[in-house]
Formats: structure tokens, sequence, C-alpha cells
């Protein structure tokens, strides 16, 4: 079964979450007390490992708890609604039982609740069609099957068949096969068998790491009570995918042999960890055994006590597990974890809550890598993240947003409570952080592919060089060279530090970028610094023969403002002219300036300016290019800036 969408209410910070699909691996995203922790907690509620299960005092939602009893009379509040499709393996199963037709649909819904440990579902079983199934794998005559006509359930044919006094050999069998079945329903037989089949909810937060030692005394004791810590459970789960047990550590007999079975776990897990972490390779698990010393802490002080201790083998030293890093501990409880839930759990759906939060964003990668590479093969994985290290570039259409919504009608606001949705456009921008974060470093990662690149000042740069680029090309001269890749620099400030990160990886990097009279001495450093070969630096001032200019300087005067015009649909009234632009502003020459000035005069209904748009108009309306006195001036001056960029190629 393949989890595929869920809607939870009246669960937490959550009152109604709106649907949202689930994919093989599926990335909460959201701030900090948005509810995506709420969101894992309802899931994992459905059929959990271990021993969580719903409270409606920690679970309903705080603000209605006093109203629980009247808002729900039945004594149950719904949480998750869930729907499911059916595996090959699942549907094989139900019809080898009870036929091709005993279901009607592969998809199903589970509904789990607060004040009800039972799960209700909701399937679309044919009982007659099951019933059929029977009748024609038990080969009944017409005369039997004729008993059996008006029968639409098991519940009807056990009646009918109860009430037929001279049954036959094969009614009788037939008979004790449906007196078999759940509540005499093949509708809740199928529901029991799907049970079975359905995936348990594995849920783990950040906070759940191994302890670095145990004291065998005093985790006997522990698990009697049941009492085991967290912590103390996930090194249990390490020693027992060691394929040892307490019992047996507590025995001397074979103890080097227990020891060397734990260091055999070690070692594997020691490679596994270093396939993935790349932060230190210079590490190695132990496994310690001994017995406790007196001056030694309680419980650590008596009887035998396991320890973990890494070994770095540059410095040739080990130290506890404790005492390493947060991320380390994390890291390699994790793996343990997993290594044990394989063993033990089988199928399962993995809910990771923050999922290596102290690690740097590199490791954060690695964990991510592991996540796709050893858990989607057999589990689907849901994890809550604010990082964008931890964002799936590859996958985003499975990142769903998590956020809590307040309304604000007036001065009185509406809590909404969380919502999860796909809509990435609906939220705010803290929200979208790791988005953006996780889309700028992939977008910088993908420039170690574009040997050369040309950073420019915004995007507006890159679609005016695109646009003309092409008008050129077209009429046979020069454009800009295909193997440039273009990457907006953000300004004359950020083009040293982007020069300093990427230089060393063989980039060959030219820029061009505009000039203001305030840029002179950033220019004047950036030339000094020597951090980009000679030839490979331009401003727009060397093309226009200006003091100062942006790449609209490009343009002659009279183009530009037609431009304008155009792309803002601006009426006789408000349409903008040379002579206007040169009153509004006469002391700069850069034009772009002196269209600002005049668009914060317009009138209301006129949308602001911005470079972007423009641009944006330009490179969907080629044909704006036409031949004309002012065009050819255009193109002259882009053309010579793409002839001196092209020879930097050369």
């Amino acid at each position: 079964m393949k989890l595929i969408s869920a809607h939870i209410t009246n669960f937490r910070s959550i009152d109604d979450s709106n649907e949202f699909e689930l994919d093989d691996l599926t990335c909460l995203v959201g701030k900090n007390e948005a509810g995506k922790t709420a969101v894992l907690q309802a899931l994992h509620g459905i059929k959990p490992i271990g021993s969580f299960k719903y409270e409606k005092t920690r679970d309903y939602p705080r603000r209605y708890l006093n109203r629980f009893d009247d808002r729900h009379t039945d004594g149950s509040s719904k949480v998750v609604i869930t729907h499911w499709a059916l595996s090959l393996e699942d549907s094989k199963i139900i019809s080898d039982l009870y036929g091709l037709g005993s279901l009607k649909s592969e998809e199903i819904s589970v509904c789990s609740f607060i004040g009800d440990d039972l799960l209700s579902w909701d399937i679309s079983c044919d009982e007659r069609a099951c019933l059929d199934h029977l009748i024609y794998k038990l080969d009944l005559d017409e005369i039997e099957k004729n008993i059996l006509k008006s029968a639409n359930s098991a519940k009807e044919a056990i009646d009918m068949l109860n009430e037929y006094p001279q049954r036959s050999e094969k009614l009788d069998l037939l008979l004790i096969e449906l007196n078999q079945l759940v509540n005499c329903s093949f509708h809740e037989q199928i529901i029991s068998i799907l049970y079975s089949e359905m995936p348990n909810f594995f849920y783990t937060s950040h906070f759940d790491r191994m302890s670095g030692e145990i004291s065998i005394n005093k985790i006997q004791t522990d698990i009697t009570q049941k009492t085991v810590s967290a912590s103390d459970q996930i090194f249990l789960d390490f020693l027992e995918y060691a394929g040892t047990s307490i019992d047996e550590l507590r025995g001397a007999v074979r103890y080097e042999e227990l020891k060397a079975k734990c260091e055999g776990a070690s070692n594997e897990i020691t490679d596994e960890i270093f396939q993935f972490w790349s932060q230190n390779e210079s590490l190695r698990v132990l496994i310690d055994i001994g017995e406790g010393k007196a001056a030694d802490k309680p419980p650590f002080d008596v009887g035998t006590i396991v320890k973990i201790r890494i070994e770095n083998t540059n410095h040739h030293v080990t130290v506890p597990l404790s005492e390493r890093s947060a991320g380390f501990v994390w890291f390699f409880s994790f793996l343990s974890q997993f290594k044990q839930l394989k063993k033990t759990t089988g199928n399962s759906i993995i809910l990771l809550d923050e999922p290596g939060l102290t690690l740097h964003g590199k490791a954060q990668s690695d964990l991510l890598h592991y996540i796709e590479e050893r858990l989607l093969p057999e589990h689907q994985v849901i994890y809550t993240t604010h990082s964008p290290f931890m964002i799936p570039a590859e996958r985003m259409a499975t990142v769903r947003i998590v956020e809590d919504v307040i309304k604000h009608e007036g001065r009185k606001s509406i809590v909404m409570g969380t919502k999860v949705s796909s809509d990435v456009l609906a939220v705010d921008k803290e929200t979208l952080f790791p988005l953006q974060g996780a889309l700028g470093y992939e977008i910088t990662q993908s420039l170690f592919i574009g040997k050369n690149t040309l950073l420019v000042e915004g995007p507006s740069d890159i679609l005016y060089l695109q646009a003309f680029s092409i008008a050129l090309k077209n009429r046979k001269r020069e454009g800009l060279d295909m193997r440039w890749t273009m990457c907006p620099s953000g300004g004359i400030d950020k083009i040293l530090p982007f020069a300093s990160l990427f230089g060393a990886n063989n980039l060959n990097i030219a820029v061009l970028c505009d000039l203001a009279n305030g840029d002179k001495t950033k220019l004047e450093k950036l030339r000094k610094s020597q951090i980009l070969k000679a030839g490979q630096l331009y401003t727009a001032v060397d093309f226009t023969g200006k003091s100062e200019s942006d790449i609209e300087d490009f343009f002659h005067p009279e183009l530009f403002v037609k431009l304008l015009n155009t792309a803002y649909n601006l009426s006789k009234k408000n349409s903008i002219s040379v002579v206007k632009l040169n009153a509004a502003l006469p002391n700069t020459e850069r034009i772009v300036k002196k269209v600002e000035a005049v668009f914060r005069v317009m009138p209301q209904d006129v949308p602001e300016f911005d470079h972007f748009h423009p641009s944006d108009w330009l490179i969907r309306n080629p044909t704006f290019l036409l031949d004309s006195p002012e065009l050819d001036e255009t193109l002259g001056r882009f053309e010579e800036a793409f002839k001196m960029l092209n020879k930097v190629l050369k």
C-alpha cells in the first residue's frame, strides 16, 4: 500500500490542514512553530511503531478542548483521513482469495480518531462478487447456486445456508468458510487483510540520539519496567543489529565472541557512514565492553558497561561518542536506527522530524543522498525541514509548504491554524526562504557546468543581451557567443566575492556591469585586485561614451522611449518623450534615472517603473526591433560589446 494523500483535522495546531498529496519522498517546509511536527505526529498515530497513541488532552486543539463533548457527541474526533493506492501484491492477495471483482477500486481511504483506537476504513468491496468467487472455487452445481441466488452479502448467505435443512458437503464447506470471515463479512475480512499489509509509521526526530554508554544492569531493569529512554533504545537497536542481546552481554563466558560481534557491526556501520559522511573520513567506530569502576558515576560504577568510542586515525586518539560533534552523533544514531529498522519492522513509512539539524550544509546534502539511495527503495519517507540543503532540488514537485495561517479582518485576527499546501505562491517569503535558498544553491552549482560565465548586473541585462544578440544574428552580424553562460551578479559589489569563490573552479569569467559615479572607486579596486584577467572586465560606459551608464544607455534615447510607451501601453497624455526625460532630471546621463523620475509623477493608474518589465516585453515581442536609424545605432553598441566579450573566448 502506498500513502497518496492525507487530510488532518482537529490535531494540536491544525484545525483543517487541507488535503495534501504525498509521494515516495515528501518534504514539509515551513517556519519554526508552523506545525510541521504536528503533521508528522498526526500521521504517526495511524499505525505507530512504539507506544505512541493519540491523547485528547495533549493532541486535541487546546482552544477547543473544553468543548470537545459538544463538538463530538459520539466521543471521537477525526484526526487524519488518508487515501492509499493498493500495490500489485495487495491486489493479488485479495483477488486470489475472493476474485478479481472483489474490489471495485484500487484506492481506499482510512481514518484515525482521537477517542477511538480503531481505524475507520472505506473500501469498495463487492460482497456478491466475493461470494460468487467462493461458489466458483467450490464448484457448486446449479441447484446449490440457486439456493444463494438472492444473497448479496456473506451474512445473508450464512442465514440462507443455516435455514436450508439438507446442505450438501460443498455447501457445508462454504458455510464454514463464510463463518471464518471477520464478523461474517467479506468487507471486514478484506479490511483485516489490508490492515496487516498496511505500513507501520516510524517516527524519529532530530533530538533522538544514541547514548554513548549504557549500564547493562540498569537497562535490564528499564526493559522490565518499560522505561527505556529513546537514546538507550537506539543503543539497543545497534546491539541487536550486532546480533547480540542484553542477556548475552551480561555473561562472561562468550565475552570475546560478543565483543567481536559488536566490532564487526561497528565496522559495517563505519563503512556505511563513510559512503555518505564527507565531513571527516579519518574516523572509526569502536565498541568497548568492560566492567564498571568504583570511581565512575552511578550506574556506570558496577556491572558490565558498554561504550561507543570514536577513533580519529589522523590524531591517533579515541574519545567517547558523546564528545564528538552533535551532527556526527546524530548521523551515527540515525544510521543505527535504520539498520535495525530494516531488520525488525519491515514495511513502514518513515517520518523524520528536522533530520540533520546540527549537520553542516554539505553533510545535510549527504544525508539527503542517504535517504534517497538507502531508504526510498523500500520505504516512503516524509520529513520536515527549514534548511535549504535538505530540499530535494530534483524533486521540487514533492515539496509541501506548512504554514500557520492567521487572517486579519480589520482589527480582528482569525486563527486558521496549520495549513499544508503545494502552492508556493500563496505563502509568505519567510516560509519560502528554504526553497529560495535551495534554488539559489542549485543555480550557483550549475555555474560549474558553464565553463564560460558572463556576469551582468541583473535579469533585465540578460534579456536585453539575448534580444539584441538574436536581432544581430538574424541580420548576419555578430551576436553573443553561445558558449557564454550569463549570470546576474547583483552589482559591482558582488563581482569580487563571486570571482573569489568560483574562479578556482576553472571558470572563465568576464564582466559587463553598470557604472554610476559612486562605483568608480569600487571599479578601480576590482581592477587592482587582478582577480579577473586583463580584458575581461567591461562596464557600460566602455560602449556608450558617457561618464556613467546602465545597459539601457546602449539604446538610442528615442528607441528606449518608444519601448517604454509600448511596453507600458501609455496613453498619449502619459506618453514619455526624450524632452520630458531630459527636463525631469537634467543632471544625470543615466536614462533609467530619468525614467524613474518621470514615472514618480505619473497618475496612480500607471504601473510603477521597474527595470525588468521593458526587457521582458522586448524578449516576448522581437518584431519591435524593426529597422530604423535609432535601431541601427543601438545594434552597433550591442555588437561592439559582443565582439569584445567574444574575444575573451579566443
